[in-house]
């Protein structure tokens, strides 16, 4: 410094003081500056003050001479103590030198520094305020000081000026704002614990709502949450616990639409903390904000889902998840299956498209406090004002929520539990909003069916239940029922109906309807024979399901749907396919469950006795597709007490090709013959007179036979038989006979023993071109 420059009204004296290395000379130096500015202020002599704080800023706290900035720093702090109530005049002057100080490598000015301003901010009190953003500013940086008396210094500030704002009543928290999201995303532990100790003393004081700006700072309080200090995590909880508390109270006011998406991000934060605190509040949000949050579904799911497939070492998540599914699923309701008509009410400027939501989440998952910011509040910049009570008309929009589920459906590596939960969405939405949910059925359909082939039971069984929907609803009931799933399909669109007489034939009785439902039956939609075509492929495409899964799936649906329905449309179906095999192993299938299971004890009721029309078209559509199996073909007239022509089949049997499957399937039979589903049948045997054919048909069985254990069953049934001579006493005289009551001469049955000889004929053909002449001779019996 110059010491031949004049420093006037600064004395020479005071000057050489103030650059002084010694501490006590500098302090001997700021009481003359003291006493000399009471003077000017006893004088109002505001120019001559004015010169003393430039002088002491400029030339002295701006100086590059260490010691010299000491000087500045304690003069200044002896202006604003000379000045009193009067230093609000001169506060932009005395503060600004003094943060300059802040930045300055020498940890001991940058105390002095701290010391002076605290001087400053102590007699000032209220008059700081409208500095009050610089100043946060400076302590935030100092709060992460490496030097342990700065740091302790700058606490020291720190407290007094959060006295004074909690005094006052003229913060200006609207200005502060962008300053607090700003800094409330630094990394140093110790910036962020004077962040989080600042947010809880705003919070506190009953004039600042700083709820009104909380989608400002929340994305920036969960990223502190995660933070590795214990202390900052648990000060970080109690700020979110008081804020959620508040938000309970005071409903109305909050903004929920603008911290959806935020929540949104941080439910799928591998730091368990902040994951667990994000679900709950999104449970409360969704149960505070109802359907406020239905345009935020996509995003909500998409997070929450995963969750439902934690185990027991999230187990708090995984239920807070829970919650949270089953609430946005209540929000949903048959008024969202209305067209979507814009309605005249006032629109909420700060919520964003619900179109965006999905977008908005993927856009910021990634990304680090920066991004996050960005994308929540890309619309926000200065003022925000309180959530407006009035809630504009929530419309339900299904693309992005169909996307999400259809996405953690295709997911195979995703939980079983996550997967019912977006089986039970599916089902829930086709329930409450069928006609938008029907636009997106191609969409999911292929998934639906893929699912069939899951590894969980329950998981099947929801998927059954969706697809059982979609094949019943009304709102399924269109002309066109969409593209099928491949171009290879045997049957056509026009070929997805119910056959007819004039197709199948089968009926000689004139006016007949043709092989329609029962009208006692509900009526299928137009998805239901895409359903049933697409499942057949799938069966036929993945035999192992078929043989694993395939009887459980078929009886589901019949539980679930009409089963009459299942059997005709497949027959139908069935009738067609050029794989030959696949054919018969799937008649074999139908027959063993239409034989064997309780689900279809009403439909074996009403083909045993084909008193009706629909129970003979019935019939008469299952036997051309059985005549694919000749076992099962048999089995049918069994069980529809068609003996006679049972018998006929029988014959038949001597021109067809005996292997090995084709005995272990008789064999089959005869097992099928001693269960209680055929209880009649034996009954019947007893009545000798009136069934013949019953009882040639079984020795004919017993015929083809080898010397095994079902010819040893067999036979001693047959043994059971009784004797005709003997029951000639006392009977009365015979009625017509059973099996020519049961042969209906409505059905034309030459007609059906010409099929299936047809039939027999094309399965030889396809044999032996597939396998060749001698490996299917290893495949027959020698007898």
């Amino acid at each position: 410094m110059n010491p031949e420059k004049d420093f006037a009204p600064l004395t020479p004296n005071i000057v050489r003081a103030l650059n002084d290395k010694l501490y006590e000379k500098r302090k001997v130096a700021a009481l003359e500056i003291e006493k000399l500015v009471r003077e000017f202020v006893a004088q109002n002599n505001t120019v001559q003050i004015k010169h003393v704080i430039q002088t002491l800023s400029q030339e002295f706290a701006l100086s590059q001479h260490p010691h010299s900035r000491k000087g500045g720093l304690i003069g200044l702090a002896a202006c604003s103590i000379a000045l009193g109530k009067d230093s609000g005049l001169y506060l932009k002057e005395l503060i600004e030198p003094v943060l300059t100080c802040f930045n300055d490598a020498d940890s001991r000015l940058r105390y002095y520094a701290c010391e002076a301003l605290y001087n400053i901010v102590k007699v000032a009190r209220g008059a700081v305020l409208p500095h009050f953003n610089v100043l946060f500013d400076g302590l935030s940086k100092l709060a992460a000081d490496p030097d342990p008396n700065v740091k302790s210094g700058s606490e020291l500030l720190d407290r007094l000026l959060k006295d004074i704002v909690t005094e006052s009543n003229k913060f200006d928290l609207v200005g502060f704002i962008p300053l607090l999201r700003e800094r409330i995303y630094s990394n140093n532990q110790y910036a962020r614990q004077f962040i989080i100790s600042w947010i809880l003393v705003l919070e506190s004081v009953p004039d600042i709502n700083l709820l009104d700006y909380l989608p400002e700072i929340l994305d920036g309080l969960f990223q502190i949450l995660g933070d590795n200090g214990k202390e900052i995590r648990k000060m970080c909880e109690v700020v979110l616990g008081e804020f959620l508390k508040e938000i309970k109270k005071n409903p109305s006011s909050v903004k929920f639409a603008e911290m959806a998406n935020i929540l949104v991000i941080h439910c799928q934060t591998t730091d368990d903390l902040i994951q667990l605190t994000a679900m709950c509040w999104m449970r409360e949000f969704i149960q505070l904000a109802g359907r406020v949050m239905l345009p935020y579904s996509s995003g909500i799911l998409t997070a929450v889902l995963p969750c439902l497939a934690y185990d027991d070492r999230k187990k708090s998540i995984k239920e807070v998840a829970n919650v949270c599914n089953q609430s946005l699923m209540k929000l949903v309701t048959p008024e969202d299956d209305e067209p979507d008509e814009p309605k005249p009410t006032a629109q909420r400027p700060a919520e964003p498209n619900p179109d965006d939501t999905l977008a908005k989440q993927e856009g910021t998952a990634g990304g680090g406090p920066d991004g996050s910011c960005d994308s929540s509040f890309s619309s926000g910049s200065g003022v925000f004002t309180p959530a407006s009570t009035e809630r504009a008309p929530v419309t339900l929009h299904l693309d992005g929520i169909v996307q999400v589920l259809n996405c953690h459906l295709s997911d195979m590596a995703i939980g079983m539990m996550t997967r019912i939960a977006v089986l039970k969405w599916l089902y829930h939405l086709y329930i409450k909003t069928p006609r938008k949910m029907f636009r997106h059925t191609d969409s999911l359909f292929p998934i639906l069916l893929q699912t069939l082939s899951d590894e969980s039971d329950e998981v099947i069984l929801k998927d059954l239940e969706v697809l059982a929907e979609i094949a019943s609803s009304p709102a399924g009931q269109t002309d066109d029922p969409g593209p099928l799933d491949g171009p290879d399909l045997r049957v056509s669109h026009s070929e997805l109906q119910v056959p007819t007489p004039g197709r199948a034939n089968l009926l000689n009785t004139p006016g007949t309807k043709g092989l329609e439902c029962s009208p006692s039956t509900p009526t299928m939609n137009s998805y239901f024979y895409k359903f049933m075509i697409n499942l057949l492929k799938r069966f036929s495409s993945e035999r192992k399901l078929l043989e694993a899964r395939g009887a459980f799936i078929i009886r589901q649906l019949c539980l679930l749907l009409n089963a009459e329905n299942i059997f005709h449309s497949m027959a139908d179906i069935l009738l067609q396919e050029e794989d030959l095999k696949f054919a018969s192993t799937m008649v074999h299938t139908l027959n063993t469950i239409l034989l064997t299971s309780t689900e279809l004890f009403q439909l074996r009721n009403q083909l045993k006795d084909l008193k009706t029309l629909e129970s003979q078209n019935l019939f008469c559509c299952l036997y051309r597709s059985w005549c694919h199996n000749p076992v099962t073909t048999v089995s049918l007239c069994f069980l529809t007490q068609n003996y006679r022509h049972a018998y006929d089949l029988i014959q038949k049997f001597g021109d067809l090709e005996v292997t090995v499957d084709f005995l272990t399937e008789v064999d089959k039979l005869v097992q099928l013959i001693e269960c209680p589903i055929f209880t009649y049948l034996r009954l019947q045997l007893l009545d000798v007179r009136n069934n013949p054919y019953l009882i040639k048909a079984l020795y004919g069985l017993l015929m083809l036979l080898p010397q095994c254990s079902a010819f040893q069953l067999l036979s001693h049934r047959l043994q059971c038989v009784p004797k005709p001579e003997l029951l000639q006493a006392g009977d009365s005289p015979p009625a017509a006979p059973k099996s020519q009551k049961a042969d209906s001469p409505s059905i034309d049955y030459a007609e059906l023993l010409q099929h299936f000889e047809k039939v027999q004929k094309k399965h030889l053909e396809v044999r032996h071109q597939r396998s060749g002449r001698g490996d299917h001779l290893d495949r027959r019996v020698v007898l």
